[in-house]
């Protein structure tokens, strides 16, 4: 039975350094989709090489951007992918076998991250995500970060590993921790989030601890303790930014002496 026809959506902004790898492991693909929120390098014409179909729209949200691209695929079934991911080598063959006959709505993928000078140890626990579905029974989280893919049916898993290779220096790791936390400040101050003080105090060393020990990323040596002290950091930036809002907010509810 021939497989069903695959679209790979990809959304994009000034991508140049890592597009051309995410797009030359899907070519095989029936159809590529690009949807791009203003790039001023050469990301387009590098979209325009694989000869994917290429749109453009202004920066909606995560969330919302991905859902666009997602929306403007012409098959049922779609894969999700980052601008700074790429898949390995055979991964083709496993996703035809998928869509030949698939009995699941959705597929997670694993995913390894790039860690500053290094891959993460292969020994750590891998991050799994929804990226392979029919989207007539998905949609997009909504969620403004962290966002994911929701799945109306039952999810299977594949035997791929995802490349990410997200920010390639310290830098540009804690300039994603701040803006990621600024804008999740919408997603926390929908729910109530209690004993923020004592949160500030106790959740970032959880997270560091759950993020080196048991998650195993002391294998990674020095990268794997500097990536691991900045998820502690962006714990704590998230619950400070929401304690300072909140804090204007009875300020401001505070009548004048």
């Amino acid at each position: 039975m021939a497989p069903e026809p695959l679209s790979v959506v990809v959304t994009t902004f000034n991508s140049v350094d890592t597009l051309d790898a995410c797009l030359r492991s899907v070519a095989w693909a029936d159809e590529l989709v690009v949807l791009d929120s203003g790039s001023t390098d050469a990301t387009l014409a590098i979209a325009a090489h694989y000869h994917a179909s290429v749109h453009t729209q202004p920066f909606a949200g995560y969330s919302a951007q991905k859902q666009a691209a997602i929306d403007l695929a012409s098959h049922r079934w779609v894969l999700l992918l980052d601008s700074d991911e790429s898949l390995p080598a055979g991964a083709a063959t496993l996703l035809r076998q998928a869509l030949a006959s698939p009995v699941h709505a959705g597929y997670q993928l694993w995913r390894r991250e790039w860690q500053f000078w290094r891959w993460q140890s292969p020994r750590t626990r891998l991050n799994h995500y929804v990226r392979l579905f029919d989207r007539q029974r998905a949609r997009m989280s909504g969620h403004e970060v962290h966002e994911s893919v929701q799945v109306d049916g039952p999810i299977g898993v594949l035997d791929i590993i995802i490349d990410h290779y997200g920010e390639p220096d310290i830098a540009g790791r804690v300039v994603k921790a701040n803006r990621y936390s600024s804008l999740q400040l919408a997603d926390l101050d929908q729910r109530a989030v209690p004993c923020l003080r004592l949160r500030m105090v106790a959740y970032p060393m959880v997270a560091f601890a759950r993020y080196y020990l048991l998650r195993g990323h002391w294998r990674a040596g020095w990268a794997g303790f500097i990536a691991a002290r900045i998820h502690a950091f962006y714990a704590f930036l998230k619950y400070a930014k929401l304690y300072e809002a909140r804090r204007r907010e009875a300020d401001r509810a505070e009548p004048d002496q």
